[in-house]
């Protein structure tokens, strides 16, 4: 977390761009030494918030690029204000894919660390597994995936009724059949890629439409690119509505998870653009869920379920990403449901 000396460097940078450590040191209004201030810049720098220009004596300091993709949020406070009252990045940000996050890490040295060591005790864990029980626990991650993706899009199945549904095939009582469908797709959808486990990489705008067309199979959505205008519930942004401009931020996403070589964000990425390129008429979230955990099965990373991740809390990162390109608290969710699924499966 950021705290209030570290905040008032930023505002100091913000407001006098390309600034010297020791002008910093002499504007901060708390009183505290001069290597202090540098240790605290440089944690600003290691997490991606300040960048550099120069060396030695001729070092400046100014906002990295990356900043407002990066920096915390207050949910909180962010949520006081209702849909109208937010200030908002309206229209698609094409500057987002092809630039901003071209050549930025999104996690820090000490997320990545974390997130190695959940890593190697994964490795460790099933390298201990027969194949007979690594199936079971991939089994029972596909069920809590299948409850959990279908649950954050309004699917009222309960965890048991959705294993008995996906063990069983016997439906529950009061639900509609288009529930039962969804999770069944689901299930069809992680399957494939366990399967085939290299099927997504190199990634393609081709084989993200084959795992929408898989999870939209019987619900009466359109498949492909979608060529009409859709809205989102509970924000003012919205998506592209052309066609071709679609296709091409889909292939520029392609592009830039390709080129990126941490797993990791590879996979937070995936869950986060397709979500808003919008893609698809209906299924884009759903898609990006088990596109990213197919990334992460085929360079044998830990799947996530994503079970103990509140739903609402989920759709709000998820908007403060639409409206705000910032990733911050999404990134938080990505983190804790790794850690999770380490814990919990293997």
């Amino acid at each position: 977390m950021i705290n209030n000396i570290e905040l008032e460097i930023i505002e100091i940078i913000k407001k006098n761009p390309e600034i010297s450590s020791n002008e910093i040191f002499k504007s901060i209004s708390k009183s505290i030494s001069y290597a202090t201030v540098k240790r605290m810049i440089s944690k600003l720098m290691d997490d991606n918030l300040v960048a550099k220009k120069g060396q030695g004596r001729a070092t400046k300091y100014l906002i990295s690029p990356t900043y407002e993709v990066l920096f915390p949020i207050d949910m909180v406070k962010y949520f006081e204000k209702e849909i109208d009252e937010r200030k908002i990045k309206e229209i698609f940000n094409f500057q987002l894919i092809n630039e901003t996050l071209n050549g930025c890490s999104i996690f820090t040295a000490i997320e990545l660390e974390q997130l190695n060591l959940f890593q190697k005790k994964f490795k460790k864990n099933i390298s201990q597994l027969s194949k007979i029980e690594y199936q079971k626990e991939l089994e029972r991650l596909a069920i809590d995936l299948s409850w959990k993706s279908s649950q954050i899009e309004g699917n009222t199945y309960s965890l048991l009724e959705t294993e008995r549904l996906l063990k069983e095939k016997e439906t529950a009582s009061g639900k509609t059949k288009e529930e039962a469908v969804m999770l069944l797709n689901h299930k069809e959808a992680i399957d494939f890629i366990i399967k085939n486990p290299d099927y997504i990489t190199p990634l393609s705008v081709p084989k993200i439409e084959d795992i929408h067309r898989l999870l939209i199979k019987g619900l009466d959505v359109d498949k492909n690119i979608r060529k009409r205008r859709v809205g989102i519930s509970g924000t003012n942004y919205k998506p592209l509505d052309n066609e071709i401009q679609i296709s091409e931020a889909l292939s520029s996403m392609c592009k830039l998870v390709n080129s990126k070589e941490n797993i990791f964000e590879k996979a937070l990425l995936l869950l986060l653009l397709i979500s808003y390129i919008q893609p698809f008429a209906d299924g884009n979230k759903r898609t990006a869920r088990i596109v990213s955990n197919a990334v992460l099965m085929n360079y044998s990373y830990c799947p996530i379920s994503f079970r103990t991740v509140d739903s609402i809390e989920y759709k709000k990162a998820m908007l403060v990403f639409y409206e705000q390109n910032n990733i911050s608290s999404f990134k938080e969710i990505f983190i804790e449901q790794f850690k999770f699924a380490v814990n919990t499966y293997f």
